[in-house]
């Protein structure tokens, strides 16, 4: 199948009227409308058929993280949490890989795939946590603990992954900290996840870092968690490990999006509470279509909903904007993910012992 008329659709985009052309301000079903009306031409190819196209053509993976547009979701090869789509980049076989996520993603992915041509398609997808924390500041609070262990939470940037002893994801973060001997921890950046992890290791002092995810810290509330058990009293509320220590004494499950995956493998039906941003919904609706879902609604970000299948598209054809990591901070790095990704397979065959 040829491109067809695919370089027009290219300028059809472009004169798309400001309003009308999808941004983070329209909703989900906006966009898809939008590019339903756009792209969906009589004789056309899809955006969706040339991106597989040219996935095939430059032996490409998609990787798409579970906050990511519905759209962008169902054109991934695959679609998890940070550590999940760590694993499969760390395994991958693909020449091109395409990271759908923000930019500490797309980074970790060339720092384990340095030899392989990664992409990520919008450059301003970027962490506002990871953004909290300056490796100068982070080096000035090792000397200051000499004595201390480095964890960074994979929402961080290569430069403070090279400053660290190991890295952890909300899923494998109790892990990983058992796993360290020490009892004296600096935790970077996010202090909610690391409030959560200390409930776990009372005899360990853990330094934390001043830094949050606003989309867990500010948009899903305790008020907000009381109005949706008013309106679903039976409904069982399931919070992120990044939300705040008010709203995870609320949670009947507190779990990374993947743990949430987990968790509902056994459910048959019922009502969920989603204490995560709402891009979660539509992976967890498409795994359990019998099982009702309670987004908190307004808990959604906006980074991670800059990438489109255009701009998918537009970066397979161009091959960029491609990621580049300082091989030095990349080697020093590499260690710290290496030292995660290990813990989680120990982890992983504890468990199915």
């Amino acid at each position: 199948m040829g491109p067809g008329p695919w370089h027009l659709l290219r300028g059809i985009w472009r004169v798309v009227p400001g309003p009308f052309r999808p941004s983070v301000s329209t909703t989900l079903a906006e966009n898809r409308n939008i590019y339903e009306c756009v792209i969906h031409q009589p004789g056309m190819m899809t955006v969706e058929e040339r991106i597989r196209e040219l996935c095939t053509e430059k032996n490409a993976v998609i990787l798409a993280h579970n906050y990511q547009r519905p759209e962008v979701q169902a054109v991934a090869d695959h679609v998890g949490d940070s550590f999940v789509l760590a694993r499969r980049v760390s395994s991958t076989d693909a020449e091109v890989i395409v990271f759908c996520g923000v930019d500490f993603m797309a980074e970790s992915a060339k720092i384990l795939n340095p030899e392989r041509t990664v992409i990520h398609p919008v450059v301003e997808s970027r962490c506002p946590m990871a953004a909290m924390a300056e490796v100068e500041l982070v080096r000035a609070l090792k000397s200051k603990h000499p004595d201390a262990r480095v964890v960074s939470y994979i929402n961080t940037s290569a430069d403070v992954k090279a400053e660290s002893d190991i890295c952890c994801t909300s899923g494998n973060a109790v892990d990983v900290i058992r796993s360290i001997p020490e009892k004296k921890i600096i935790f970077v950046p996010d202090r909610n996840l690391g409030m959560y992890v200390q409930r776990s290791f009372p005899d360990k002092e853990i330094i934390l870092w001043p830094g949050y995810c606003h989309v867990h810290q500010d948009d899903i509330t305790v008020q907000l968690i009381k109005e949706a058990k008013e309106k679903h009293p039976h409904g069982v509320v399931m919070a992120h490990p990044e939300c705040t220590p008010e709203v995870i004494d609320m949670a009947d499950v507190v779990a990374s999006t993947e743990g949430m995956i987990r968790h509902l493998r056994d459910v048959k039906e019922g009502t969920f509470i989603v204490g995560t941003e709402e891009g979660m919904i539509v992976r967890l609706q498409k795994e359990n279509p019998n099982v009702t879902f309670i987004p908190v609604h307004g808990a959604l970000c906006p980074n991670m909903k800059r990438i489109t299948l255009e701009s998918i598209a537009r970066s397979l054809e161009e091959m960029g904007p491609t990621v580049q990591v300082d091989m030095e901070v990349a080697r020093k790095a590499k260690v710290a993910l290496d030292r995660m990704l290990e813990v989680g397979r120990s982890a992983a065959d504890e468990k199915k012992d």
